[in-house]
């Protein structure tokens, strides 16, 4: 496995659609445990293909023990409202609270190419939305109002520079995060 690098805020590829997996493979099983062994290096419960610069529809997440590689996930039920603060591994440092579903149902293909379904409530809900969110080129800062969005790029303005070309490299122990249990 390897830890690969993160992409942040400017760097083109988040705002891309990605492509549909055509079959789970060796390299894609690979990219999952690679994405999983970045994700919790970097303090994350949640990274999609796009954050570590690649346009498959692959995720990961693992909130409190429920753990899913998610390949070409789609939400397929959700109902109900709630808000809370969310971070992204690619906004560093960047929190605002976001109106998401509260209750989700996810079916996608698991690391193996086999068919299931998520039904998730409360933080596991947010996490599988908001990487969703990330495989059609959605940040969690589009949902903010202008005056709040308008603050956290302001924000995001004086943090970038310490992304060179828009990269942010994990070293293994090391979070550079003030809240590193809520970034997805």
């Amino acid at each position: 496995m390897a830890l690969l690098e993160i992409r942040v805020l400017g760097d083109p590829v988040l705002r891309e659609e990605t492509r549909p997996v055509e079959a789970v493979t060796d390299e894609v099983r690979q990219l999952v445990d690679d994405m999983f062994e970045t994700m919790y290096a970097a303090k994350g419960i949640g990274l999609a293909a796009p954050q570590v610069g690649r346009t498959e529809r692959i995720a990961v997440v693992d909130v409190d023990g429920a753990r899913y590689a998610l390949v070409n996930p789609e939400i397929v039920a959700a109902d109900g409202k709630r808000r809370g603060e969310e971070g992204c591994l690619s906004i560093p440092d960047i929190y605002a609270d976001v109106e998401r579903n509260a209750h989700v149902v996810v079916r996608a293909l698991d690391r193996d190419g086999k068919s299931f379904e998520v039904d998730a409530a409360d933080l596991l809900a947010v996490c599988l939305q908001h990487e969703i969110d990330h495989l059609h080129g959605k940040l969690f800062v589009d949902y903010l109002s202008v005056l709040k969005r308008r603050a956290a790029m302001a924000k995001w303005a004086k943090e970038k520079d310490r992304y060179p070309g828009y990269v942010r490299t994990i070293v293994p122990g090391e979070s550079d995060s003030e809240h590193p249990e809520e970034e997805l």
